[in-house]
């Protein structure tokens, strides 16, 4: 387990101190793929740096296993360093290196044997999906490639511990989730702990089962992905969740509606977890003698399940359409809200 705790980071500007990470606490599992999300400016990553101390700490204590990182001197932290990989944003590869020498520098500087060290660089290629691009250089590669270089390099050491700073931020939405379904095949064969900051909600969304958000150096919410999601505390999380669910008024929409459909029962289903992946529709058509008319809605899908809304109209007779909600309501998980019966 990472644990951190009171973790502060203090630059000093023009006489002037920012508290770039400010009374950071956190605990994050072994294993797990964690994400750290904030504006530019949230101190995000200065964060990741403090966790490997390319960044030195003001204050607080950084615990990985049972090592305090942050008390560690110079010949020990470079070798705690070894069991720490990092993938960064603009890919940082060695440009007059091709993909096998830039991912064995790591184990050179290690000093392993050139035969152990050139098994391991084949391991790696075969591992990220480079297999036949053993000799180009980061020039003649795209995007995406770079930073499979880049991943291939952070494992080099064999590392517990992947840190990942806007390790897609440079990447098409294409790529990016090709990079995303690699860090998740890693997580799952190696068993390694992953520790993700990003801007990008999505990226959240689809890989992480856990989430702090942070701003201006604190973490102001953090927990279950689906459960960030669902429920939203805090404005800079809500406006992190429209990144998803998109820029909408349910206020303005309801207004629309009521005014669109004149007759029948409207009503607002809200889908958390599993119950968003239930054929529920067409399941209450078959069980009550009804009509549901979908009028708006969307669903979004998290490592934990999915969450949403949907607005439909019943229309039937009552005693059918108020079986069909009682229904739901007690054989399901869905949450259901009259908005107007217009009987």
């Amino acid at each position: 387990m990472i644990s951190i705790k009171g973790l502060r980071k203090v630059f000093t500007s023009d006489n002037r101190k920012i508290n770039a990470v400010d009374d950071l606490t956190l605990n994050i599992q072994e294993g797990e793929i964690f994400g750290v999300i904030g504006y530019s400016g949230a101190g995000k990553s200065t964060f990741i740096r403090l966790l490997n101390r390319l960044e030195e700490p003001t204050s607080g204590s950084i615990e990985i296993g049972e090592q305090e990182i942050t008390s560690l001197n110079t010949r020990d932290l470079r070798k705690a360093r070894q069991e720490i990989g990092m993938i960064f944003q603009h890919f940082n590869l060695l440009w007059s290196r091709t993909v096998k020498d830039n991912i064995a520098f790591p184990l050179e500087i290690a000093g392993v044997a050139k035969q152990e060290r050139e098994k391991r660089v084949q391991e790696l290629i075969d591992l990220v999906g480079l297999s036949g691009r053993e000799n180009a250089y980061p020039s003649q590669l795209s995007g995406g490639q770079k930073q499979r270089v880049g991943i291939a390099r952070a494992l080099a050491n064999k590392p517990k511990l992947l840190l990942c700073d806007e390790a897609t931020s440079a990447l098409d939405p294409e790529t990016t989730n090709s990079i995303l379904d690699l860090l998740v095949d890693i997580n799952q064969k190696l068993g390694l702990t992953i520790i993700l900051i990003t801007h990008e909600m999505h990226v959240i969304r689809k890989i992480c089962r856990r989430v702090a958000v942070m701003e201006k150096g604190k973490i102001v919410e953090q927990g279950d992905v689906l459960d960030v999601f669902s429920n939203p505390k805090k404005p800079v999380t809500k406006k992190f969740v429209q990144q998803i669910m998109g820029e909408t008024d349910e206020a303005e929409d309801t207004e629309k509606i009521l005014a669109t459909y004149k007759e029948g029962k409207l009503v607002r289903l809200h889908f958390i977890g599993d119950a968003a992946n239930e054929s529920l529709i067409s399941k209450v058509i078959r069980k009550f003698p009804i009509d549901i008319n979908i009028l708006q809605g969307k669903i979004t899908q998290t490592q934990s399940g999915g969450y949403g809304t949907m607005f439909v109209q019943l229309k039937g007779e009552e005693p059918d359409i108020q079986q069909a909600i009682e229904f739901i309501q007690s054989e399901t998980t869905v949450e259901v809200e009259v908005v107007r019966d217009v009987q």
